[in-house]
């Protein structure tokens, strides 16, 4: 998904440079907007429960030691979804402003 978004947006920013943009441009542009919102959603769930999966074997490792093991795995994953999440959240906030731009020069 990362490759996917880096590749669209300078897709998107070529079309900024262009002089003439046109109504059918800018819904597809929208229709991307949406599947990445799309997308975010669904990595914000994902990271919420793995974070809620953590904070439970966090608690349970005060029972016992083996519950801290798969609790550091959590956080390993929590980590790395939490800067995925970031990623799409700052890329998809700058494909609004872009948009915003794209319909302000619309013919």
């Amino acid at each position: 998904m990362r490759k996917y978004l880096t590749n669209y947006l300078n897709e998107v920013e070529k079309l900024l440079k262009k002089e003439k943009i046109t109504k059918e441009e800018i819904n597809n542009v929208k229709t991307k907007i949406m599947f990445f919102q799309h997308e975010r959603l669904i990595h914000l769930i994902v990271t919420l429960f793995f974070s809620l999966f953590a904070i439970i074997f966090m608690i349970l490792g005060t029972l016992s030691y083996y519950f801290l093991i798969i609790f550091a795995i959590l956080l390993v994953f929590v980590i790395f979804y939490i800067y995925h999440y970031y990623f799409l959240e700052k890329k998809v906030q700058y494909l609004y402003t872009v948009y915003d731009k794209l319909k302000e020069r619309e013919l």
